[in-house]
């Protein structure tokens, strides 16, 4: 992370409120052993996608470490998610690096479920040609790509102008399986609202889909009404928790009392899961990201034996 990270008032909160000193090699081992130790509670839930986040690379492939804010490696989710029965690594690959397409095979042959990109904070163009090597590799292999939409205020933005879902068409129209993640919500007051052009996707493309993660926040609750009343999108939502990002009740939604009650879960996993259970999520919503993700047909590949 770099200091302005690791000095920002949210991360200090985050810091404070899982019981973490520092940053150094024994946080991070802290830090991995208390995730662990969440899912492990959280029997609602099976297994949870642990992602990886790559570095900025400018626009000749070369990697800017004056630009990158968070870097978590491959190798190091590979390793986590080996270790965790209910941890799924997901993949991160910048699609500027000159290595991009051997890195995301690298990754797709050690067992990833998706790749995962933050264009805003990565810093590039989901619609540039650039990215299209990528698209034509991951829809090859069939690996979805989970890409943020929308505003972002947890690390620091590079390039804003690339916060629109509608950047991700060609990925879409090359055949790629595409999650938008957080459904295109912006993340403060007074942000561009991107949650329509979400929603003319997921109705236009059948391999089009949004994530619930970070509805919780009280800035996109305001996307709940439309996203649950319509149809065709409400089929179109895979669950995602956001973590270590707390949930909270969206007021209008639950009563006070549901959501006292819901608050006093220490667990921010399964206070996510059990604030979207009181939304009323129907029990496909719940089974939806393993029929996206292909994870049956992917444990398949990594052990051979009958299962």
């Amino acid at each position: 992370m770099s200091k302005r990270v690791r000095h920002s008032l949210g991360f200090r909160f985050m810091q404070w409120r899982l019981g973490l000193k520092g940053y150094d090699a024994q946080t991070e081992s802290d830090l991995a052993a208390k995730l662990g130790a969440l899912l492990d509670e959280t029997t609602e839930l099976d297994a949870a996608v642990v992602l990886a986040f790559d570095a900025v690379h400018d626009r000749d492939g070369r990697l800017d470490t004056d630009n990158t804010h968070l870097y978590v490696t491959n190798d190091y989710v590979i390793e986590l998610a080996s270790r965790h029965p209910k941890m799924l690594f997901g993949a991160s690959v910048h699609p500027y690096r000159k290595d991009a397409v051997a890195e995301v095979e690298r990754c797709v042959k050690a067992g990833a479920v998706l790749l995962k990109w933050l264009p805003i904070v990565q810093d590039f163009n989901p619609a540039d040609e650039r990215c299209f090597p990528v698209y034509d590799a991951l829809a090859h292999y069939k690996l979805p790509l989970l890409s943020h939409t929308g505003g972002e205020k947890s690390l620091p933005n590079l390039n804003f102008a690339v916060a629109s879902p509608m950047l991700l068409e060609p990925a879409l129209k090359r055949g790629v399986t595409v999650i938008a993640a957080h459904c295109g919500t912006r993340s403060v007051p007074f942000e561009p609202d991107f949650v329509p052009q979400f929603m003319w996707l997921a109705q236009e493309y059948e391999h089009l889909y949004g994530d619930t993660s970070a509805l919780g926040l009280p800035t996109r609750w305001y996307a709940w009404d439309r996203i649950l009343r319509h149809p065709t999108v409400h089929r179109k939502l895979v669950h995602g928790s956001d973590w270590p990002i707390p949930p909270f009740p969206p007021l209008g939604h639950l009563d006070a009392r549901a959501g006292a009650s819901l608050m006093r879960d220490a667990n921010w996993i399964r206070r996510d899961i059990r604030i979207k259970q009181r939304l009323g999520l129907d029990d496909a919503y719940w089974t939806r990201a393993s029929q996206v993700l292909r994870l049956p047909a992917r444990i398949r590949l990594d052990n051979p034996a009958p299962v």
